[in-house]
């Protein structure tokens, strides 16, 4: 076959399944937003697009996403547009529509399936809308943003020959009867990689170097805000601290905003709440408190393996690629309880959970797990267990990607 990548930082979530066709035997393909890209990566043969201009200004603020879609669509088109005259037509296209850059795809293929990786559906109130009463939207229009915000989605629903979401908790936010066209199907974890390792140390920034003799207790996100329960960590780090004198903590994470909204003036979620928590902190609990920034991959997985505890909290919302990973590691972890983490964690079984706004029962939990070794042993197995079942990424899950592509090139319109 041949198959069309749409993604604007490819390969994004496709970063095994392309190479694992390729490996197949099938030509493929892949657009991404750059102004130059190699030739190839990976067999993967690499085309870039760019956008011919920004958004206007003056545009409706409700309307100022959608536009920047509409842009990113029509630079694709346009590219899409050139392959096709150079005789390129491939059998299917599998997109990320998050960035509006697959919409007008079926006007250049018309006969030619789309296959959509369904991240999230906004919805108007409820999952991670008015979640965080301390963060409440004071516009009563950002409802009408929202439903904006979902045209993009909308739109594709009528061009999607069929869908995936990796998780149902993501599925679930989108409404029928598109959710019907989608199937569950994650990324999948390499197991064998990511893996317990009793040897495996993490070096701080101070020199000192962690491994698994030591208390280690870890927090980590893309970015540190509260969509992810940062301000909830930070406010329990003062008593957390004085309970456990030993305790290293390791969190990881930048300062920029992922989600929702960057906190007001000119700082970050970051710094707002070390400046809220550090005062009640003194310099020497202060000095076992690590920021360690963004890691590579292979040293974030080294620090997991040495962690004694791990925390990881979410509003309704995407569940991140790591608690998976913390999970496949073996950790012993605390969670939220809210339904991204109960897909991954029963409590009591993977890990133990607590609900979100709860600092002390985080605390609780959190020493619970670093006063009792045959529970972190039990919960991490446990946890490691429903990894290799249901999400081992070479056993479980490319095989059922490679063969959802395979199907999307058959499904009749």
């Amino acid at each position: 076959m041949k198959i069309l990548f749409i993604h604007q930082n490819f390969p994004g979530q496709f970063l095994h399944l392309a190479p694992a066709l390729v490996k197949d035997g099938h030509e493929v393909h892949a657009l991404v937003l750059k102004k130059e890209v190699p030739a190839e990566w990976m067999g993967v043969r690499m085309h870039a697009y760019h956008p011919s201009k920004g958004t206007a200004t003056g545009v409706h603020p409700w309307a100022l996403d959608f536009e920047t879609k509409l842009i990113r669509g029509e630079a694709v088109f346009r590219k899409c547009l050139e392959l096709k005259a150079q005789g390129f037509t491939p059998d299917a296209v599998v997109a990320h529509p998050g960035w509006g850059e697959s919409l007008f795809v079926k006007d250049v293929w018309p006969q030619t399936k789309l296959g959509l990786y369904c991240e999230l559906n906004y919805t108007e109130k409820g999952n991670d809308v008015g979640f965080d009463p301390e963060f409440l939207s004071t516009d009563p229009g950002d409802a009408c943003r929202l439903r904006v915000k979902n045209i993009n989605n909308v739109m594709h629903f009528d061009m999607a020959d069929a869908a995936i979401s990796p998780t149902n908790f993501q599925a679930d936010t989108y409404p029928w009867p598109f959710r019907g066209k989608i199937k569950v199907m994650h990324d999948g974890i390499d197991t064998k990689v990511i893996a317990p390792n009793n040897l495996a140390t993490f070096a701080l920034r101070s020199g000192r170097v962690l491994g698994r003799d030591d208390e280690v207790i870890t927090f980590a996100n893309r970015n540190l805000e509260p969509y992810r329960g940062y301000h909830v960590f930070m406010r329990a780090l003062p008593k957390l601290l004085q309970e456990r004198p030993n305790a290293q903590v390791v969190i990881v994470g930048g300062d920029g905003v992922s989600y929702g909204k960057a906190p007001p003036g000119k700082t970050n979620w970051k710094q707002v709440f070390i400046d809220e928590v550090k005062p009640l902190i003194d310099d020497k609990d202060w000095a076992r408190v690590h920021f360690v920034g963004h890691l590579p991959h292979n040293q974030f997985v080294s620090l997991l393996q040495v962690s004694t505890v791990h925390v990881y909290l979410t509003y309704p919302f995407v569940a991140s690629w790591s608690l998976l990973e913390a999970m496949s590691v073996g950790c012993a972890i605390v969670g939220s309880d809210t339904e991204p983490v109960k897909e991954f964690i029963e409590h009591d079984k993977h890990g133990l959970l607590m609900p979100f706004f709860d600092q002390e029962a985080l605390i609780h939990q959190t020493v619970r797990l670093l006063d009792d070794a045959d529970l972190r042993q039990r919960l991490g197995q446990e946890a490691r267990k429903k990894i290799q079942f249901y999400y081992d990424m070479h056993s479980i899950c490319l095989p059922k990607l490679i063969k959802w592509v395979d199907f999307l090139s058959h499904v009749r319109s």
